[in-house]
């Protein structure tokens, strides 16, 4: 089988590559440039590209390096920078899975006549009873990544291929040992691609978007202290608010950016019986309101138990937390919806 195999210069997608060389498959690595400027961490510094050409040549397999910052700047940079000026917190690995790796680059596997598409991302593929292929969460509970892949539907994952999912992380890195990859022991890139540690997002956002001073009130909208970039602030945030003082901590609770106030109030003030998810996509049928799912609301986070229900608008619905209050989800989060270990699908917090 043709596979194109999606390389980012880490350890975990050297060593699906290797297995699938290993396999008898016909590999090519592919490593996507998406971010012409600064990067010092993530996955898209050059030296991450060198890493990506290196192993491939170890393999002796075939690499090539496609351009797609047009996009990524379409479907990832522009709603980031979008979205904070509105006051949400974005998820923007999560669009660059939706938009690039899974549709950029599987319509140019298909352009090129490849037969399947890997990546080494921490998930696996399963076929359920109904025969539809969904997404389930890796045997690393520790670096699952199912939750950054709930989008995908059967049409895509009829030819994805996840050959590190049923591994743990040490097993990756004791087999990329083995075969001397000079990826064996990289770290685990962490954060943003494009926010370089040294600027941070202060310096990424005040170069694209004026970042506007505004007030702290209270939960009864009194004054009690002032924040010098609204833009910046995201729900459950403690720290930078200057309240480190109070008797008992304050978090921000709200964000409202077009009138430049930030509500702060107590760990209670941030709890919510339930959360409006949007932007739905799901693996197959949508549940049925009604039915109890679990619900993960971050990268690693612990899923919880919550009942659908249904809403008026389109493509969303309320998801009420079973076991009580929870603490708030900020708008522009995901929210991924499990039966057990098997992604249903997800969306975005409204």
């Amino acid at each position: 089988m043709r596979v194109m195999m999606a390389m980012s210069g880490g350890v975990d997608s050297s060593v699906a590559a290797a297995l699938l060389v290993e396999a008898g498959h016909d590999v090519t690595g592919v490593t996507m440039k998406l971010w012409g400027g600064a990067s010092d961490q993530g996955c898209c510094s050059v030296a991450d590209v060198d890493d990506a050409r290196r192993v491939a040549q170890q393999l002796d397999i075939q690499h090539l390096v496609f351009n797609f910052g047009d996009d990524f700047m379409t479907h990832v940079v522009d709603p980031y920078v979008e979205a904070h000026a509105a006051g949400a917190t974005p998820n923007p690995c999560i669009e660059c899975n939706r938009h690039l790796k899974f549709d950029r680059l599987v319509r140019r596997a298909d352009a090129l006549g490849f037969d399947a598409i890997a990546t080494g991302h921490h998930a696996r593929v399963v076929e359920g009873a109904d025969g539809a292929r969904r997404i389930a969460r890796g045997a690393d509970t520790a670096k699952d990544q199912s939750y950054v892949l709930h989008m995908l539907g059967p049409d895509v994952l009829d030819r994805v291929l996840l050959p590190v999912g049923i591994m743990t992380k040490e097993a990756v890195r004791a087999h990329a040992g083995r075969l001397g990859l000079r990826t064996a022991t990289k770290p685990d890139s962490q954060d943003v691609c494009f926010i370089t540690a040294t600027g941070g997002r202060r310096t990424f956002l005040g170069e694209r978007i004026e970042l506007h001073p505004g007030r702290l009130v209270d939960t009864t909208g009194a004054e009690v202290g002032r924040v010098d970039a609204v833009e910046l602030v995201t729900i459950g945030q403690r720290k930078g608010l200057g309240l480190a003082g109070d008797a008992e901590p304050r978090y921000a609770v709200a964000v409202d950016a077009q009138a430049s106030v930030v509500t702060v109030g107590t760990a209670a003030d941030l709890l919510d019986d339930a959360v409006v998810v949007g932007d739905l996509a799901w693996s197959g049928a949508a549940p049925e309101p009604g039915r109890h799912v679990l619900a993960q609301t971050s990268a690693h986070g612990l899923a919880r138990c919550v009942v659908l229900e249904a809403s008026s608008e389109p493509r969303t619905i309320l998801a009420r937390w079973a076991d009580g209050p929870q603490r708030r989800v900020a708008p522009g989060q995901s929210v991924a919806f499990y039966d057990s270990d098997v992604v249903l699908g997800g969306g975005i917090v409204r």
